[in-house]
Protein backbone atom coordinates (compact mmCIF):
# COMPACT_ATOMS: atom_id res chain seq x y z
CA UNK A 1 0.00 0.00 0.00
CA UNK A 2 0.94 3.51 -0.85
CA UNK A 3 0.38 6.96 -0.28
CA UNK A 4 -0.57 8.62 -3.76
CA UNK A 5 -2.19 12.12 -2.42
CA UNK A 6 -2.43 14.31 -0.10
CA UNK A 7 -5.00 16.92 -0.06
CA UNK A 8 -6.27 20.21 2.12
CA UNK A 9 -9.46 21.56 2.78
CA UNK A 10 -9.26 25.25 5.02
CA UNK A 11 -12.87 25.58 6.42
CA UNK A 12 -13.61 29.35 6.50
CA UNK A 13 -16.67 30.08 8.97
CA UNK A 14 -19.28 32.67 7.73
CA UNK A 15 -22.06 31.97 9.79
CA UNK A 16 -22.98 34.01 13.09
CA UNK A 17 -20.83 34.20 15.59
CA UNK A 18 -21.84 34.41 19.50
CA UNK A 19 -20.13 36.66 21.47
CA UNK A 20 -21.86 37.85 24.29
CA UNK A 21 -20.33 38.61 27.53
CA UNK A 22 -17.09 35.81 26.33
CA UNK A 23 -13.88 37.35 27.50
CA UNK A 24 -10.99 35.52 29.83
CA UNK A 25 -7.53 36.38 30.50
CA UNK A 26 -4.89 36.07 27.66
CA UNK A 27 -0.75 36.70 26.94
CA UNK A 28 -2.01 39.89 25.62
CA UNK A 29 -4.01 40.56 28.28
CA UNK A 30 -1.25 42.20 30.74
CA UNK A 31 0.02 44.70 27.57
CA UNK A 32 -1.07 48.40 28.32
CA UNK A 33 -3.07 49.81 24.88
CA UNK A 34 -4.94 46.63 24.31
CA UNK A 35 -8.14 47.24 23.53
CA UNK A 36 -9.06 43.49 22.28
CA UNK A 37 -7.17 41.16 24.47
CA UNK A 38 -9.30 38.21 22.99
CA UNK A 39 -9.45 38.92 19.20
CA UNK A 40 -5.83 36.81 18.71
CA UNK A 41 -7.09 33.83 20.55
CA UNK A 42 -10.56 33.52 18.75
CA UNK A 43 -10.49 31.45 15.41
CA UNK A 44 -13.02 31.13 12.85
CA UNK A 45 -11.31 28.53 10.56
CA UNK A 46 -9.98 24.66 10.38
CA UNK A 47 -7.88 22.59 8.16
CA UNK A 48 -8.36 19.05 7.63
CA UNK A 49 -6.23 17.40 5.96
CA UNK A 50 -6.87 13.43 3.67
CA UNK A 51 -4.21 11.15 2.92
CA UNK A 52 -5.39 8.54 0.05
CA UNK A 53 -3.58 5.52 -0.83
CA UNK A 54 -3.34 3.49 -3.86
CA UNK A 55 -6.14 0.50 -2.19
CA UNK A 56 -8.98 3.32 -1.50
CA UNK A 57 -7.89 4.08 1.84
CA UNK A 58 -8.62 8.00 3.04
CA UNK A 59 -7.10 9.21 6.36
CA UNK A 60 -8.57 12.04 7.77
CA UNK A 61 -6.97 14.74 10.32
CA UNK A 62 -7.10 17.72 11.06
CA UNK A 63 -5.35 20.95 12.53
CA UNK A 64 -7.05 23.85 14.37
CA UNK A 65 -3.86 25.90 15.14
CA UNK A 66 -3.35 28.60 12.27
CA UNK A 67 -4.92 26.23 9.75
CA UNK A 68 -4.49 29.21 7.26
CA UNK A 69 -0.93 28.84 7.87
CA UNK A 70 -0.73 25.14 8.51
CA UNK A 71 -2.50 24.31 5.18
CA UNK A 72 1.03 26.35 3.22
CA UNK A 73 3.08 24.00 5.19
CA UNK A 74 0.93 20.97 4.90
CA UNK A 75 0.86 21.72 1.29
CA UNK A 76 4.39 22.81 0.45
CA UNK A 77 7.04 21.08 2.63
CA UNK A 78 5.03 18.31 3.86
CA UNK A 79 3.02 16.45 1.63
CA UNK A 80 5.62 15.46 -0.86
CA UNK A 81 7.42 14.13 1.62
CA UNK A 82 4.85 11.43 1.89
CA UNK A 83 3.80 10.62 -1.84
CA UNK A 84 4.51 6.83 -2.45
CA UNK A 85 5.24 5.96 0.76
CA UNK A 86 3.69 3.31 3.09
CA UNK A 87 1.22 4.83 5.54
CA UNK A 88 1.66 1.91 7.79
CA UNK A 89 4.69 3.17 8.72
CA UNK A 90 3.83 6.23 10.61
CA UNK A 91 6.82 6.38 13.14
CA UNK A 92 9.45 6.79 9.69
CA UNK A 93 6.82 8.64 8.64
CA UNK A 94 6.66 10.96 11.48
CA UNK A 95 10.44 11.15 11.96
CA UNK A 96 11.04 12.34 8.26
CA UNK A 97 8.44 14.55 8.65
CA UNK A 98 9.56 16.04 11.98
CA UNK A 99 13.60 15.62 10.80
CA UNK A 100 12.84 17.07 7.50
CA UNK A 101 11.81 20.67 9.08
CA UNK A 102 13.70 20.77 11.95
CA UNK A 103 15.43 23.99 11.12
CA UNK A 104 12.33 26.00 10.12
CA UNK A 105 9.55 23.75 12.82
CA UNK A 106 10.01 21.70 16.01
CA UNK A 107 7.01 23.73 17.59
CA UNK A 108 4.07 25.23 16.61
CA UNK A 109 2.13 25.65 12.93
CA UNK A 110 4.72 22.94 12.19
CA UNK A 111 3.61 20.69 14.58
CA UNK A 112 0.61 20.92 14.15
CA UNK A 113 0.89 20.21 10.20
CA UNK A 114 2.59 16.84 10.93
CA UNK A 115 -0.09 16.26 13.74
CA UNK A 116 -2.70 16.38 11.17
CA UNK A 117 -0.59 14.12 8.73
CA UNK A 118 0.01 11.98 11.65
CA UNK A 119 -3.51 11.42 12.72
CA UNK A 120 -4.57 10.97 9.30
CA UNK A 121 -2.13 7.99 8.75
CA UNK A 122 -3.30 6.32 12.09
CA UNK A 123 -6.50 6.74 10.89
CA UNK A 124 -5.46 4.75 7.39
CA UNK A 125 -3.94 1.99 9.89
CA UNK A 126 -6.76 1.44 11.53
CA UNK A 127 -9.23 1.54 8.43
CA UNK A 128 -6.65 -1.02 6.86
CA UNK A 129 -6.58 -3.04 10.11
CA UNK A 130 -10.14 -3.06 10.83
CA UNK A 131 -9.39 -1.43 14.12
CA UNK A 132 -10.03 2.00 15.82
CA UNK A 133 -7.31 3.66 16.59
CA UNK A 134 -7.19 3.35 20.77
CA UNK A 135 -7.13 -0.38 19.88
CA UNK A 136 -3.66 -0.48 17.79
CA UNK A 137 -2.33 2.13 20.68
CA UNK A 138 -2.62 0.29 23.06
CA UNK A 139 -6.53 -1.07 23.45
CA UNK A 140 -9.28 -0.24 26.04
CA UNK A 141 -8.11 0.75 29.94
CA UNK A 142 -11.46 2.00 30.71
CA UNK A 143 -15.29 1.32 30.16
CA UNK A 144 -16.15 4.76 29.54
CA UNK A 145 -14.10 7.92 29.82
CA UNK A 146 -14.90 10.40 32.26
CA UNK A 147 -15.23 14.21 31.02
CA UNK A 148 -15.47 17.45 32.87
CA UNK A 149 -17.35 20.26 31.23
CA UNK A 150 -15.49 22.81 29.82
CA UNK A 151 -17.25 26.29 29.26
CA UNK A 152 -17.83 28.43 31.94
CA UNK A 153 -17.19 31.58 29.57
CA UNK A 154 -18.99 34.06 31.06
CA UNK A 155 -17.66 36.56 34.59
CA UNK A 156 -21.46 37.25 34.86
CA UNK A 157 -21.94 35.44 38.52
CA UNK A 158 -25.58 34.79 37.92
CA UNK A 159 -24.99 32.70 34.66
CA UNK A 160 -22.24 30.83 36.24
CA UNK A 161 -24.45 29.74 38.67
CA UNK A 162 -26.70 29.04 36.58
CA UNK A 163 -24.78 27.37 34.10
CA UNK A 164 -22.96 25.19 36.45
CA UNK A 165 -26.26 23.87 38.00
CA UNK A 166 -26.90 22.83 35.05
CA UNK A 167 -24.25 20.95 33.76
CA UNK A 168 -24.02 19.54 37.24
CA UNK A 169 -27.35 18.19 36.51
CA UNK A 170 -26.61 16.59 32.98
CA UNK A 171 -23.97 14.11 35.00
CA UNK A 172 -20.79 16.16 34.73
CA UNK A 173 -18.92 15.92 37.77
CA UNK A 174 -15.96 18.25 37.12
CA UNK A 175 -16.08 21.74 35.20
CA UNK A 176 -13.72 24.27 34.08
CA UNK A 177 -14.46 28.32 34.30
CA UNK A 178 -12.04 30.96 32.88
CA UNK A 179 -10.43 34.23 34.64
CA UNK A 180 -12.71 36.75 33.80
CA UNK A 181 -10.25 39.27 34.45
CA UNK A 182 -7.07 39.99 33.14
CA UNK A 183 -3.57 41.26 35.45
CA UNK A 184 -4.14 45.14 34.35
CA UNK A 185 -6.89 45.01 37.01
CA UNK A 186 -4.74 44.18 39.77
CA UNK A 187 -5.73 42.80 43.18
CA UNK A 188 -9.36 43.94 42.23
CA UNK A 189 -9.66 41.66 39.43
CA UNK A 190 -7.70 39.09 41.55
CA UNK A 191 -10.83 39.49 43.80
CA UNK A 192 -12.95 39.12 41.33
CA UNK A 193 -11.71 35.99 39.58
CA UNK A 194 -11.52 34.43 42.76
CA UNK A 195 -15.24 35.09 43.55
CA UNK A 196 -16.25 33.68 40.40
CA UNK A 197 -14.61 30.49 41.81
CA UNK A 198 -16.45 30.70 45.37
CA UNK A 199 -19.60 31.15 43.49
CA UNK A 200 -19.31 27.64 41.14
CA UNK A 201 -17.96 25.58 44.71
CA UNK A 202 -21.20 26.95 46.15
CA UNK A 203 -23.39 25.91 43.09
CA UNK A 204 -22.13 22.58 42.45
CA UNK A 205 -20.83 21.39 45.96
CA UNK A 206 -17.90 19.74 47.36
CA UNK A 207 -18.59 16.65 45.20
CA UNK A 208 -17.44 18.10 41.78
CA UNK A 209 -14.14 18.92 40.26
CA UNK A 210 -13.95 22.87 39.98
CA UNK A 211 -10.44 23.60 37.72
CA UNK A 212 -9.35 27.16 36.22
CA UNK A 213 -7.93 28.38 33.39
CA UNK A 214 -5.61 31.43 33.22
CA UNK A 215 -4.67 30.81 29.58
CA UNK A 216 -1.00 32.07 30.19
CA UNK A 217 -2.27 35.43 31.17
CA UNK A 218 -0.60 36.08 34.61
CA UNK A 219 3.03 36.70 35.35
CA UNK A 220 4.52 34.57 38.59
CA UNK A 221 3.80 37.51 41.05
CA UNK A 222 0.16 37.62 40.23
CA UNK A 223 0.33 33.45 40.30
CA UNK A 224 1.43 33.00 43.33
CA UNK A 225 -0.97 35.66 45.08
CA UNK A 226 -3.46 34.32 43.28
CA UNK A 227 -3.09 30.28 43.96
CA UNK A 228 -2.99 31.12 47.90
CA UNK A 229 -6.53 33.17 47.35
CA UNK A 230 -7.99 29.98 46.07
CA UNK A 231 -6.64 27.49 48.45
CA UNK A 232 -10.14 27.13 50.24
CA UNK A 233 -11.68 25.78 47.07
CA UNK A 234 -10.19 22.64 46.59
CA UNK A 235 -9.40 22.85 42.92
CA UNK A 236 -8.21 20.04 40.75
CA UNK A 237 -6.05 22.03 38.98
CA UNK A 238 -5.31 25.69 37.68
CA UNK A 239 -4.32 25.57 34.16
CA UNK A 240 -1.69 28.14 32.64
CA UNK A 241 -1.10 30.50 34.74
CA UNK A 242 2.05 31.48 33.11
CA UNK A 243 3.71 31.55 29.49
CA UNK A 244 4.72 28.07 28.29
CA UNK A 245 8.23 28.80 27.98
CA UNK A 246 8.63 29.93 31.95
CA UNK A 247 9.18 26.50 32.53
CA UNK A 248 11.37 27.46 35.61
CA UNK A 249 8.58 30.27 36.91
CA UNK A 250 6.13 26.93 36.82
CA UNK A 251 8.41 24.97 38.82
CA UNK A 252 9.02 27.75 41.36
CA UNK A 253 5.21 28.17 41.72
CA UNK A 254 5.07 24.46 42.95
CA UNK A 255 6.86 25.59 45.96
CA UNK A 256 4.18 27.96 47.30
CA UNK A 257 0.92 25.69 46.70
CA UNK A 258 -0.71 22.63 46.78
CA UNK A 259 -3.20 22.96 43.77
CA UNK A 260 -1.97 20.73 41.03
CA UNK A 261 -0.50 22.95 38.06
CA UNK A 262 -1.57 21.66 34.91
CA UNK A 263 -0.51 23.00 31.36
CA UNK A 264 0.97 21.56 27.90
CA UNK A 265 -2.01 22.77 25.67
CA UNK A 266 1.27 24.97 23.77
CA UNK A 267 4.02 22.43 23.98
CA UNK A 268 5.28 20.45 21.65
CA UNK A 269 6.70 16.88 20.87
CA UNK A 270 8.01 14.17 23.86
CA UNK A 271 11.04 16.71 23.68
CA UNK A 272 9.35 19.58 25.08
CA UNK A 273 7.80 17.63 27.71
CA UNK A 274 10.94 16.15 28.88
CA UNK A 275 12.18 19.53 29.50
CA UNK A 276 8.67 19.78 31.67
CA UNK A 277 8.85 16.72 33.24
CA UNK A 278 12.72 16.99 34.60
CA UNK A 279 12.02 20.59 35.43
CA UNK A 280 9.04 19.28 37.92
CA UNK A 281 6.35 21.68 36.31
CA UNK A 282 3.55 20.62 36.25
CA UNK A 283 1.31 18.24 37.40
CA UNK A 284 -0.86 17.49 34.67
CA UNK A 285 0.17 17.28 31.12
CA UNK A 286 -2.78 19.14 28.54
CA UNK A 287 -1.27 18.31 24.91
CA UNK A 288 -3.44 18.44 22.13
CA UNK A 289 -2.79 15.38 20.18
CA UNK A 290 -3.51 17.59 16.92
CA UNK A 291 -0.91 19.88 17.77
CA UNK A 292 1.35 17.72 19.93
CA UNK A 293 3.19 15.62 17.16
CA UNK A 294 0.41 13.50 16.74
CA UNK A 295 -0.70 10.02 18.16
CA UNK A 296 3.00 8.69 17.28
CA UNK A 297 4.32 11.46 20.26
CA UNK A 298 1.14 11.24 22.33
CA UNK A 299 1.94 7.96 23.10
CA UNK A 300 5.31 8.67 23.84
CA UNK A 301 4.52 11.31 26.41
CA UNK A 302 2.20 9.37 27.74
CA UNK A 303 4.69 6.91 28.80
CA UNK A 304 7.00 9.86 30.27
CA UNK A 305 3.81 11.16 31.51
CA UNK A 306 3.20 7.80 33.73
CA UNK A 307 6.83 7.12 34.61
CA UNK A 308 6.88 10.46 36.45
CA UNK A 309 3.49 10.47 38.07
CA UNK A 310 1.90 12.84 36.02
CA UNK A 311 -1.53 12.34 34.41
CA UNK A 312 -2.43 12.96 30.97
CA UNK A 313 -5.99 15.04 30.47
CA UNK A 314 -5.47 16.79 27.02
CA UNK A 315 -6.57 19.77 25.68
CA UNK A 316 -10.00 19.83 24.27
CA UNK A 317 -12.46 17.23 23.80
CA UNK A 318 -12.63 15.66 19.92
CA UNK A 319 -12.09 12.02 18.70
CA UNK A 320 -7.97 12.26 18.35
CA UNK A 321 -7.74 13.39 22.08
CA UNK A 322 -10.60 10.60 22.82
CA UNK A 323 -8.30 7.82 21.40
CA UNK A 324 -5.58 8.73 23.93
CA UNK A 325 -7.67 9.12 26.72
CA UNK A 326 -9.25 5.53 26.45
CA UNK A 327 -5.73 3.76 25.51
CA UNK A 328 -3.92 5.16 28.34
CA UNK A 329 -3.36 4.46 32.20
CA UNK A 330 -2.23 7.79 32.72
CA UNK A 331 -5.18 9.85 31.43
CA UNK A 332 -7.87 9.46 34.06
CA UNK A 333 -10.19 11.81 32.20
CA UNK A 334 -11.34 14.35 29.32
CA UNK A 335 -12.39 17.66 28.32
CA UNK A 336 -15.75 18.02 26.80
CA UNK A 337 -16.66 21.36 24.86
CA UNK A 338 -20.33 20.63 24.39
CA UNK A 339 -22.23 21.52 21.05
CA UNK A 340 -22.86 25.02 20.99
CA UNK A 341 -23.24 27.82 18.67
CA UNK A 342 -19.66 29.30 17.27
CA UNK A 343 -18.30 31.44 19.94
CA UNK A 344 -14.32 30.93 20.34
CA UNK A 345 -13.99 28.51 17.58
CA UNK A 346 -12.87 25.59 19.61
CA UNK A 347 -16.66 24.74 18.73
CA UNK A 348 -16.12 24.25 14.37
CA UNK A 349 -15.71 20.64 14.98
CA UNK A 350 -18.59 20.13 15.82
CA UNK A 351 -20.32 21.86 12.62
CA UNK A 352 -17.28 19.77 10.28
CA UNK A 353 -17.59 15.82 10.91
CA UNK A 354 -19.99 13.38 11.84
CA UNK A 355 -18.70 10.58 14.53
CA UNK A 356 -17.51 13.14 17.37
CA UNK A 357 -18.72 11.35 20.65
CA UNK A 358 -21.91 12.61 22.92
CA UNK A 359 -21.45 12.72 26.54
CA UNK A 360 -24.47 10.99 28.38
CA UNK A 361 -23.94 11.80 32.26
CA UNK A 362 -21.04 13.18 31.74
CA UNK A 363 -19.10 10.12 30.34
CA UNK A 364 -18.20 9.13 26.56
CA UNK A 365 -18.05 5.56 24.91
CA UNK A 366 -15.94 4.74 22.44
CA UNK A 367 -16.99 2.18 19.76
CA UNK A 368 -14.88 -1.17 19.39
CA UNK A 369 -16.72 -1.88 15.77
CA UNK A 370 -15.63 1.52 13.92
CA UNK A 371 -12.00 1.62 12.90
CA UNK A 372 -9.80 4.25 12.74
CA UNK A 373 -10.79 7.74 14.49
CA UNK A 374 -13.79 7.33 13.59
CA UNK A 375 -14.58 10.49 11.71
CA UNK A 376 -16.24 11.46 8.76
CA UNK A 377 -17.13 15.03 6.85
CA UNK A 378 -20.11 16.38 6.57
CA UNK A 379 -21.20 16.14 2.97
CA UNK A 380 -22.17 19.66 2.89
CA UNK A 381 -21.70 21.90 6.11
CA UNK A 382 -23.45 25.29 6.14
CA UNK A 383 -21.64 28.23 7.27
CA UNK A 384 -18.43 27.05 5.65
CA UNK A 385 -16.37 28.74 2.70
CA UNK A 386 -14.50 25.77 1.99
CA UNK A 387 -10.56 26.39 0.48
CA UNK A 388 -8.91 23.16 -1.59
Amino acid sequence: MKIRAVRTKLYKWTGPVTTGDTIFATPVSLLPFQRDSQAAYRFFSWLVVEVETDEGHIGIGNAGLCPDVTKAIVDSKLAPLLIGENPLNTEYLYEKMYRSSVAFGRKGAVLAAISALDIALWDIKGIALGQPVFMLLGGRTKEQIETYYSRLYTRQLDRLQEEAAHYKNEGFTGMKLRCGYPLTEGRAGMKKNVEMVKVVRETVGDDVDIMLEAYMGFNFAYARALLKELEPYNLRWVEELLLPDEIHLFSKLKQYTDIPLSGGEHEYTRFGFHDLAVAGALDIFQFDTNRVGGFTEAQKICTLAQVNGIEVIPHGGQMHNLHVVMSSFASPMAEYFPQTGIEVGNEMFWYIFDGEAVAQNGKLQLDDQRPGVGLTLKPNPEHFTIIE
